[in-house]
């Protein structure tokens, strides 16, 4: 069974990052994580940690709260 939260959090980097039209690889490049990470986290299966959620956030050029705010 999916968190809801996981998932929302999840949809919403999807968003921020289809938004700015770059994959899952080039955004797992920029953040310096694997692929498999941010694909897990876009389906909202795995937890996510802080430092993971900053990383992304500054490879797609936004706040952290833009992430946690799950408005799209």
């Amino acid at each position: 069974m999916k968190d809801e939260l996981l998932f929302k959090i999840g949809q919403s980097v999807r968003y921020l990052r289809l938004k700015q039209g770059i994959s899952q690889e080039e955004l797992a490049f920029k953040a310096a994580l694997n692929m498999n990470s941010i694909s897990t986290l876009e389906r909202g299966v795995n937890n996510v940690k802080i430092k993971t959620l900053y990383k992304i956030a500054e490879a797609l050029n936004t706040d952290i709260c833009e992430i946690l705010n799950c408005k799209f």
